[in-house]
């Protein structure tokens, strides 16, 4: 069977470019599916139709991908890291070039609302661009030597397979910071999408092959998380594994990768901490409360999950934010509203479970606190006065958008409350005196810190938390450390 023979999708978007539309699995240069298989129904979140079909792969195609990954990896990692960087650069051009169609791909799967889609292909594509330059600076370092009549130099060489297992709620971004870096460093992938979102990465893999990665370089294997990639983490031929995703299964990732002593970035976690001081501009901090809570309807690991403020100026934060909550719309993505469906039935529950427990432990609910009648999949923006330490949305990673805000007394105490928790990868912190804001941003435990301003990521950043919110960074010069490895030479003439 040929992909050509597959039976039409009526839930898909009309592309421009019909071809971005891919229903099988990319495998050593071939879409490829298993005839024997079943396949993995996608869904529209915001209407609950089918979106399209794509093949279920299973642990044959993820060996057979590692082979194509092994065997593609000599040529690719022996080319010039400009013609590496060539190749990249195209892939990163053709995504700008068909943004439209990706962002609606995007939309159509995911549920996140079409102007934040675009938002997320621009940044994808910015991934690409920035490891294209990366990929020429992995340079031979010399070193003095310390023997005499002796030569010493420093390589770094690429370590050869990365699997790149990438979550749904950015289903671009995610694999393009990965891809880029692992193909910059020399290496090749297998790739992993999550099941709820597969179209954007066979999207991604089909620019690929437009941009001129050769055969085997990069393959996509769609299906069962568990089967797939729990071949790779036993392959010794995969060297490095690079996973977003919670930190329950990072943990067992963690422990799979010490049979074969596998290099790992684990981006996990976060439940992220917004510091409001008394001395803050609070219309700004209201504003950035908003975007931090609520960007991808708030399924986001950078999400504001718990708003600290302090007691003086806490009245008159919480009725701003409240009313700027109470004003986002709801509804499908592709009206472009502020909130669009979240992404499944547990993640309702999650907020409904967090709304009602808050409350039980003498919250007040500000607004919002149900699902709206958008749909099954909507949430109406909640805000969440006066929670308690001991509630669950003050140590769990709510995802979703429902704002939970607490007042406190000094310094001292909003920074103990806000390390108070297992992750630690974003904070925010709004200060206008610069001796605290130098006080406070050095005392959080977090691997990221936002001072007045909510966006901070990009491709020259290092990505990444500490705790349990992960291992290594992602993005910037450090996003190649685990893609390469370092060879030291020393060298007598004789």
């Amino acid at each position: 069977m040929t992909e050509m023979q597959r039976p039409p999708s009526g839930g898909f978007p009309v592309l421009s470019r019909p071809r971005l539309a891919r229903h099988f699995g990319y495998l050593g240069g071939e879409w490829v599916a298993d005839p024997g298989a079943d396949s993995l129904a996608v869904t529209d979140p915001a209407t609950g139709a089918v979106v399209g079909e794509v093949a279920r792969l299973g642990t044959d195609a993820a060996r057979r991908a590692v082979d194509a990954a092994h065997a593609a990896w000599p040529a690719w990692a022996a080319l010039l890291p400009q013609q590496r960087a060539a190749v990249l650069r195209r892939w990163s051009e053709l995504m700008q070039e068909n943004r439209e169609d990706l962002a609606r791909i995007m939309t159509a799967e995911q549920g996140k609302p079409i102007s934040e889609a675009r938002g997320e292909i621009d940044y994808a594509a910015s991934f690409l661009e920035f490891y294209a330059e990366e990929a020429r600076r992995p340079n031979i370092e010399g070193v003095t030597s310390h023997l005499p009549g002796a030569e010493v130099e420093v390589w770094r060489e690429p370590v050869g397979v990365a699997a790149l297992v990438t979550p749904w709620n950015f289903p671009s971004a995610m694999l393009t910071r990965k891809a880029g870096a692992a193909l910059a460093a020399g290496c090749t992938a297998v790739a992993h999408p999550s099941g709820e979102t597969p179209f954007s990465a066979l999207a991604l893999a089909e620019l690929g092959e437009q941009a001129g990665l050769p055969a085997g370089v990069f393959n996509v294997i769609p299906g069962s998380a568990a089967e797939i990639v729990g071949v790779w983490m036993r392959d010794p031929r995969v060297r490095a594994v690079s996973f977003t995703g919670s930190t329950g299964i990072g943990r067992q990732l963690y422990a799979q990768a010490a049979d074969t002593v596998k290099r790992l970035v684990l981006e996990l976690g976060g439940h992220a901490p917004f510091l409001v001081f008394d001395d803050a501009d609070l219309d700004r901090a209201v504003a950035e409360g908003v975007k931090a809570k609520f960007a991808t309807s708030g399924q986001d690991c950078l999400g504001a999950n718990r708003f600290l403020v302090a007691r003086g100026v806490y009245d008159a934060f919480c009725a701003r934010f409240a009313a700027a909550t109470r004003a986002l719309s709801v509804g499908p993505g592709i009206d472009d509203p502020d909130i669009g469906p979240l992404m499944n039935a547990k993640a309702i529950a999650k907020q409904q479970d967090h709304v009602r427990d808050a409350l039980a432990r003498g919250a007040r609910l500000l607004c919002g606190g149900a699902r709206h009648p958008a749909g099954p999949l909507f949430f109406q923006p909640t805000v969440l006065a006066d929670v308690p330490p001991d509630a669950r949305i003050m140590h769990e990673e709510t995802f979703g958008p429902v704002a939970a805000i607490a007042a406190f007394d000094d310094e001292a105490e909003a920074v103990r409350r806000a390390n108070d928790t297992e992750y630690g990868l974003m904070a925010y912190l709004h200060s206008r005196d610069p001796r605290r804001i130098f006080r406070v941003s050095r005392a959080l435990r977090f691997g990221m810190v936002a001072v007045n301003r909510t966006k901070v990521t990009g491709a020259p950043v290092p990505f990444g938390g500490m705790k349990q919110s992960g291992l290594g960074r992602e993005g910037s010069r450090l996003g190649l450390e685990a893609f390469t490895e370092v060879k030291y030479l020393c060298r007598d003439w004789g």
